[in-house]
């Protein structure tokens, strides 16, 4: 069997009222949220965090620090392998757009943010520790992450994609916690102090077997460093908007308080030497219930599930054209 890949993209809106849908993967941090009986009120509070924090950081020009609103979209890619209908959630990312409420202007923010994939669970989840089952020594397999990689360029390359007309993508993350930061001289008037690592982390080589760079930098007001990987054809610090880039820190640093707040939402700043610890216990606590075990095991069955929906139905074909194209 040869690949007939078909791809469609679909959005759905980020507010109060968001359910997740049916194919969205469940350990993403904006679905997560989204459900039990104070969804609503996680949402808001979420929503709220990120227009506060953008106002905090795009400070010229708004004296009551309410002139903008961050609208989020959900935008996601699905992909037909054996060109069948058979549509299989391929990547799913957040898109911010910046409300100017003094002018009423929607400017166009950033693709990209909080990231998901069922094939990265799979690698991560199933495959990984299937591969290290009573291996005394961490190692990865052969070509660990060349098919996800491969697919993520294919559908960001995909007319489907292209006809959004988007920058490249930025994603950002935690720092991994297995790593340790040192803070640099150079200083982005939005992006904030950067720091650098002498190692790059499982994520980071993953992530660039995707095509992405990391640069990692701590805002002004932040805690701690955050990891911002982007297209290692862009120029992370030159090529987008202080909007853009605003609109991203102020949504994924209300993702990673709300998710991570041993590391973001700790009682202290970074130093000059820094490395995160999930077991640090000098942290608050946000207004936003978040399951953090459920999380884990749902990567699990998540990973287990693209195995069997995915993985194994079109074996023969995806490793034909990840081998031969």
């Amino acid at each position: 069997m040869t690949a007939a890949f078909q791809c469609q993209v679909h959005t759905l809106d980020f507010d109060e009222n968001y359910e997740p849908a049916k194919s969205t993967r469940l350990t993403t941090n904006f679905a997560n949220l989204a459900r039990g009986e104070n969804r609503k009120q996680n949402l808001q509070n979420t929503i709220k965090m990120i227009n506060n924090r953008f106002n905090d950081l795009a400070n010229w020009d708004n004296p009551n620090a309410d002139r903008y609103s961050v609208k989020l979209e959900i935008v996601s890619i699905d992909i037909d392998v054996a060109g069948e209908g058979e549509y299989f959630s391929g990547l799913e990312w957040l898109k911010t757009y910046i409300i100017d409420n003094k002018t009423g202007k929607k400017i166009d923010g950033i693709i990209g943010n909080s990231f998901s994939s069922f094939v990265r669970d799979y690698d991560f989840s199933v495959l990984l520790l299937d591969y290290n089952k009573d291996k005394p020594e961490f190692t990865v397999p052969k070509g660990y992450g060349d098919l996800h990689g491969k697919l993520y360029k294919y559908l960001l390359d995909s007319p489907e994609y292209k006809a959004r007309g988007e920058k490249p993508p930025v994603l950002c993350l935690s720092v991994a916690t297995t790593r340790t930061y040192h803070r640099t001289t150079n200083i982005h008037p939005i992006l904030g102090v950067e720091y650098v690592q002498n190692d790059y982390s499982l994520t980071d080589e993953y992530f660039a077997k995707m095509g992405l760079k990391v640069r990692y930098f701590m805002p002004q007001g932040s805690v701690a460093p955050y990891a911002f990987y982007y297209d290692e054809t862009a120029d992370l610090l030159n090529d987008y908007t202080a909007l853009e880039l605003i609109g991203t820190i102020a949504t994924m640093e209300a993702f990673q308080k709300i998710y991570r707040p041993e590391i973001y939402n700790a009682n202290s700043v970074a130093g000059q030497t820094y490395k995160g610890s999930l077991t640090y216990d000098d942290y608050s606590l946000t207004k936003v219930d978040y399951d953090r075990v459920e999380r884990t095991e749902l990567a699990i069955k998540q990973g287990k599930y693209t195995e069997e929906h995915f993985i194994k139905p079109y074996k023969e074909i995806l490793e034909n054209w990840l081998n031969n194209q």
